[in-house]
């Protein structure tokens, strides 16, 4: 039997349903498996507000109050279908000026 990808995939999901079904079989207590997170180690949720640098307003949820993005789903040209140059210390132009190219 040759090892390729497809084999060693399928070999890893009978070991996992072989491993599930010994997990049945031994009728482990599964709330004390969903119950072993940690308590007051994780972070305090707090309302924020992230806004772009086009003035776009998005309230969610985070550790932290308030995020500033410079590119945003209003503003970014895959989502609006216009192409705007974001040029960080002037690579365009220089890429421009090398190979030529006129606006």
């Amino acid at each position: 039997m040759k090892f390729n990808k497809k084999n060693i995939l399928f070999i890893v999901s009978i070991a996992i349903s072989v491993f599930c079904s010994w997990l049945f079989a031994r009728k482990i207590e599964w709330s004390l498996l969903k119950n072993a997170m940690k308590e007051a180690i994780h972070p305090e949720y707090k309302k924020a507000t992230i806004t772009c640098a086009c003035g776009h307003v998005v309230e969610t949820r985070s550790t932290v109050q308030s995020i500033h993005v410079e590119i945003c789903s209003q503003c970014h040209p895959f989502f609006t279908g216009k192409q705007k140059l974001v040029d960080s210390a002037g690579r365009v132009e220089k890429f421009k000026r090398k190979y030529g190219i006129k606006n």
